[in-house]
């Protein structure tokens, strides 16, 4: 359920405009200041705020300043001011919008139900989770490019990093140095295989708890080496 916080020193409109909304199925709270406002602004979780311009402690230009310094969530701001000074003033301090009173209290539910959609598509474009794999205490960042073993960040050189990802990826499956130095390096693997060896080993040194004992890469002997889970 969304959360709106309404700053609001008008009670008898405070109270109209929560009911709207609580009956499109919002959860509403209330201040009639602009200082207790933006404390609970600031300390709680709301998705959309509904902020007077004219209030007492402090005006709503300010609530908004302070509170889009902190938050990106939407700010709708209301005002008996019909201005442009003032809407363009709002706007400019961060506010998503701006109503000048009076309005209808659905015109405010139907604008708060497009701020909030609008922000939520924003969020789900900006906010495209890494590329992750995760096995047994080892976490592979695709994205970052980062290993984590046990939660402690390894410092891996780009061909460790690549090697250890295929793995991983192709999990129990046996590959032969050649196959690997032919997936990683892209080359004829003529008198190179070796090097598969030595980053196999350095991989090890880094993800292994015991490296004659690996619980990871497994040497096949006579084959190759798989990533076992």
């Amino acid at each position: 359920m969304n959360k709106v916080l309404i700053i609001e020193d008008e009670e008898t409109i405070a109270e109209l405009e929560k009911d709207y909304l609580e009956l499109s199925g919002f959860a509403v709270d209330i201040e009639n200041s602009g200082d207790k406002g933006l404390k609970r602004a600031l300390n709680e979780d709301y998705d959309i705020i509904v902020l007077d311009l004219m209030l007492p402690g402090m005006d709503g230009f300010e609530v908004c300043k302070k509170i889009r310094e902190e938050k990106q969530i939407p700010i709708l701001m209301v005002s008996a001011k019909k201005d442009d000074v003032d809407k363009i003033k709002g706007l400019g301090l961060g506010a998503d919008d701006y109503m000048t009173k009076p309005f209808s209290p659905s015109e405010l539910v139907a604008r708060v139900k497009a701020h909030l959609s609008r922000y939520e598509r924003l969020m789900s474009t900006n906010q495209k989770r890494n590329d992750v794999i995760e096995i047994r205490g080892i976490k592979i960042d695709k994205t970052a490019r980062r290993v984590f073993v046990d939660g402690e960040e390894k410092p891996f050189t780009t061909k460790e990093f690549d090697l250890l990802t295929f793995l991983a990826e192709n999990p129990n499956h046996v590959y032969s140095k050649e196959e690997l130095f032919r997936e990683i390096w892209d080359m004829d693997s003529i008198g190179d295989i070796a090097t598969v060896t030595v980053h196999i080993k350095k991989i090890r040194e880094k993800i292994e708890i015991d490296t004659s004992n690996p619980q990871y890469i497994e040497t096949i002997w006579g084959v190759g080496y798989r990533f076992k889970v």
